[in-house]
């Protein structure tokens, strides 16, 4: 087994339960804001649905600069056809870009630089699970509590939700 494996099946497992989050959003409440500071509800479900397809793009690469990219502003998505779809194939696409990566190649150095000053080295692997995974469920979480400004049931995920609760008998 290579060391990518595990990172992979979770990525695959986790996207399952972003899915789920994903479909309980209102598609006429795309474009709602909790405030005008925020993402909309529909740039933040676009931003989860193609996180996948960054850590495809970044993590065979030597490294980011952040220097040139400027905070993210991710268009909104259209609809939630659209949304499910680009899960679906980000996540295909991450799978299979890093299933081409070996254990060397996974534990080589990653550097995330801003204007060539290095502000963090790790391994890709580490990248890849404590950066990237993560930065997905963050944004997860922050979709549920834009369901829950909504009035929207959110999902189980873990365990119970207020709305949802797995182990008990429907």
């Amino acid at each position: 087994m290579a060391l990518i494996d595990p990172i992979i099946r979770e990525l695959v497992q986790e996207a399952e339960l972003t899915r789920k989050v994903l479909e309980r959003i209102p598609e006429d409440k795309l474009s709602w804001k909790p405030h005008p500071s925020s993402f909309s509800i529909g740039q933040l479900a676009w931003h989860v649905a193609t996180l996948p397809a960054f850590i495809a793009n970044t993590l065979p690469n030597e490294g980011l600069d952040v220097g040139s990219t400027g905070p993210p502003n991710p268009p909104a998505a259209k609809s939630l056809a659209e949304l499910l779809s680009a899960l679906t194939k980000n996540v295909e696409l991450a799978s299979k870009v890093l299933s081409t990566l070996d254990d060397q190649k996974i534990t080589a150095p990653w550097k995330l630089t801003r204007g060539g000053e290095v502000l963090l080295t790790l391994p890709r692997i580490a990248v890849a699970r404590t950066i990237m995974l993560n930065h997905i469920y963050h944004h997860r979480g922050q979709l549920q509590v834009y369901l829950r400004l909504l009035g929207v049931k959110v999902p189980s995920i873990y365990g119970p939700s207020a709305d949802e609760n797995p182990f008990t008998q429907a």
